[in-house]
């Protein structure tokens, strides 16, 4: 399987996530203490990023006029401009369309690309100031790393390729085949030695309020994988516990991989059930590409990430909780 088109296409993504991930946090730390030249080197950077994403032809408009201020990158073809920023707030995305610059744009799509921070969900939904009457939809307009994110992970393998050709070629590493251990693959295998077969139910499970939960994330068409493993919340409970000893952030780190790629799923556009077994199927190509996995049958596997998955759910890791739940067990 190593090498093969599915485990490339996550191999290049893996490696496109790590490098944005890291290029964000170098940008938002060294903003701290005023070094921006990192910023500035970045804006030539998302111009061929989100030229290979959304099919642009951006440039940097100094090339066209040198501190055009207001506008980071241009394309004339498209009728697109946007800014470039390390800071996503009301106010800087106000202030930019407020320039009297825009004036002379009629008809032009205004994008602002935040670099360093993610823009909350409440931020897409305000009305911005926009005297000159540019076009900018802030739900579709306001640009972020997740947002970023979520469309290179729907790409295709041969256009993710190309996107990690790109991020490759930015950060000077090839990307990196060799496999690495993960603590998801320990969880597996420790769930794999258990026998399964004795767990008839979780007494504390709060059964009334998973279902709400499955009903408010439209789940009914996995209802049964979550009710068959639900079960077995106990038994994994006892799994972490013992993993924990071995490093305080060793159950952590499985979960924020569960839950990172939940995020980056959510905002594709496909169905709850779809983003349930997404999520199931890039967990085990994890599984499966790690160093420490010791060659367990696909059947073994696909049970014990199901059972990793709805534990996730249960605790309250992935999907939405419906009337303010933060755990869905009774203690």
């Amino acid at each position: 399987m190593k090498g093969g088109p599915i485990v490339n296409r996550a191999t290049y993504y893996n490696y496109i996530e790590e490098k944005l991930n890291l290029l964000s946090l170098r940008i938002k730390n060294r903003g701290k203490i005023n070094l921006l030249d990192l910023h500035i080197h970045s804006e030539n950077f998302f111009a061929e990023l989100c030229n290979g994403i959304f099919d642009l032809k951006l440039i940097n408009a100094n090339k066209i006029e040198q501190n055009i201020e207001g506008i980071d990158l241009i394309d004339e073809s498209n009728k697109v401009l946007a800014q470039v920023s390390a800071t996503c707030t009301k106010q800087k995305i106000d202030n930019s369309l407020s320039k009297e610059i825009y004036k002379d744009f009629s008809g032009y799509n205004f994008k602002f690309i935040s670099i360093a921070e993610d823009a909350p969900n409440e931020l897409k939904k305000k009305e911005f100031k926009n005297p000159h009457k540019i076009t900018f939809e802030p739900e579709t307009d306001i640009w972020d790393p997740i947002s970023i994110l979520r469309r290179i992970h729907g790409k295709s393998a041969i256009e993710m390729r190309k996107l990690y050709e790109l991020v490759r070629s930015e950060f000077g590493e090839d990307v990196d085949f060799v496999k690495v251990e993960t603590n998801l693959a320990n969880i597996v295998e420790i769930l794999s030695k258990e026998s399964l077969s004795s767990v008839d139910s979780a007494p504390e499970i709060n059964e009334f309020a998973i279902e709400e939960k499955i009903e408010f994330n439209d789940l009914v068409g996995v209802r049964s994988i979550i009710d068959d493993y639900k079960i077995f919340y106990s038994k994994l409970d006892s799994i972490y516990s013992e993993f924990d000893k071995q490093g305080k952030n060793k159950s952590f780190s499985v979960f924020q991989e569960i839950k990172r790629k939940y995020q980056i799923l959510k905002g594709t556009g496909i169905s709850s059930a779809e983003i349930f077994y997404k999520i199931i199927d890039e967990l085990i190509s994890v599984v499966r590409e790690s160093s420490n996995y010791s060659g367990l049958p696909f059947e073994e596997i696909q049970v014990c990430v199901d059972i990793i998955v709805v534990d996730a759910f249960v605790r309250c890791k992935i999907f939405e909780n419906p009337g303010g739940y933060n755990h869905v067990i009774t203690r």
